[in-house]
């Protein structure tokens, strides 16, 4: 109502609002018709991490069947039209080899508490069939994805052991490099992948295990997309191109994941869309890598601030931006959505984006830019879901030839036991 008396005011003064004003209402309208029937799929969401940290992994007692204190719940998943969630499984990378093994173990307990809680709403999926199933039953198709190749502790059984507890995507690094991949912010060890590094790859491919790009570094992005069987994916990455962070993915990289046929989710982390943003936090990142806790990541935070001050802000149009690179780049085929909440508050979140509601608010500004339904259905859920199903096919095609990998790094790399980070 009050929208309609300023565009009645502005108009009796001979100024015109109503089609900027008609536009969005319809966009918004538009982009929710089109969700309902191609649903989000969202490449990364670490509720698993906020529950862990902030409520001491109390699954039964942090109850998302109501609005929740942070930025996902199941009433906000449902307003925000998601059909299908990559429940992040994160690790910090900061840990000793038997704390990260540990720890990834009981972030993937922690998955399967939150999904077995609530099975009117979430449905646990290893595959686009159990996606499917899903979305016929009018449930949340729920994923694992482990961020952080180090928690296999260099051992390809290891590897094959979390793909049985459901795990369908792996990022090889996170914040610093491992014994076997060069992390995007990690001291560079390999130029790239080491032997071994190739074979968890090929290992990943045979088991259908999607292989993540999103922390590795540029030359790992090219050493991956050398030898890789199947489409890739960067589960919450942006464009380097518009925002010069290391954690971005170059144009270069973009025409490959093309040919690769892989998919890039852009993230709405705001110094990886808003480079004022990233030209403020580059100092940050050195303090936040040994990080093992929330707490410690805060306290980081809150000392930069009052070093640094307040930090530019970032709005849901940088990420369209960022979209529209991937799509002008790597092709309309080959762009997707990773949000990346983390139950970041204030000025870490992006303004327009705060919660898992806003997904309809991102098609509809894209919408208003001028894309076709059909290439929002494709960026919302088609792009995914494709590429997914091209892993899939090349596991059975691989598994016929192959059989699980007996190789060790001692073997193909010639050194023992895990460096500690």
């Amino acid at each position: 109502m009050k929208a309609r008396l300023v565009i009645a005011l502005l108009a009796s003064a001979g100024l015109s609002a109503q089609p900027a004003w008609s536009e969005d209402a319809e966009d918004l309208e538009r982009a929710r018709e089109i969700l309902q029937q191609a649903p989000v799929v969202d490449g990364h969401n670490d509720l698993p991490w906020v529950i862990r940290e902030k409520f001491g992994g109390d699954v039964e007692n942090y109850d998302i069947s109501v609005r929740a204190q942070f930025d996902t719940d199941i009433p906000r998943l449902r307003e925000g039209m998601v059909g299908t969630q990559f429940w992040s499984v994160y690790v910090p990378s900061s840990l000793s080899s038997l704390e990260a093994m540990q720890v990834q173990l009981e972030q993937i307990n922690i998955a399967h508490r939150i999904i077995s809680m609530y099975p009117q709403d979430l449905m646990l999926a290893t595959s686009v069939a159990d996606i499917d199933a899903a979305y016929e039953q009018g449930r949340i198709a729920s994923l694992l994805g482990m961020e952080g190749g180090h928690t296999i502790v260099n051992s390809l059984g290891a590897l094959r052991s979390y793909f049985d507890l459901g795990v369908r995507y792996m990022t090889l690094t996170h914040f610093h490099s491992n014994d076997w991949a060069d992390s995007a912010t990690g001291d560079p060890r390999h130029e790239g992948i080491t032997e071994f590094g190739r074979e968890v790859v090929r290992e990943m491919n045979r088991l259908g295990m999607m292989v993540d790009l999103s922390h590795v570094s540029a030359a790992t992005m090219n050493d991956v997309l050398d030898i890789a069987e199947a489409p890739v994916i960067f589960s919450h990455s942006s464009a380097r191109a518009l925002t010069d962070h290391a954690r971005n993915v170059p144009d270069s990289v973009l025409q490959r994941v093309a040919e690769n046929g892989g998919v890039v989710m852009v993230t709405f982390v705001p110094p990886y869309v808003s480079d004022e943003r990233r030209k403020w936090e580059d100092g940050m990142i050195p303090l936040l890598k040994d990080a093992t806790t929330d707490a410690e990541w805060d306290e980081v935070g809150r000392v930069y601030r009052e070093e640094n001050g307040i930090p530019p802000t970032a709005t849901l149009s940088d990420v369209a931006d960022h979209i529209e690179h991937v799509a002008k780049v790597a092709g309309e085929d080959h762009v997707g959505i990773g949000s990346d909440f983390y139950g970041a508050t204030g000025d870490d979140l992006i303004e327009g984006l705060e919660d898992v509601s806003k997904f309809p608010d991102l098609i509809a500004e894209l919408a208003g830019r001028g894309w076709s339904n059909e290439e929002l259905s494709k960026l919302a859920r088609g792009n995914l879901l494709r590429a997914y199903a091209d892993v899939e096919k090349a596991a059975a095609r691989l598994q016929q030839s192959r059989s699980p990998s007996l190789k060790t790094i001692e073997e193909l790399d010639g050194f023992g036991l895990p460096d500690q980070p």
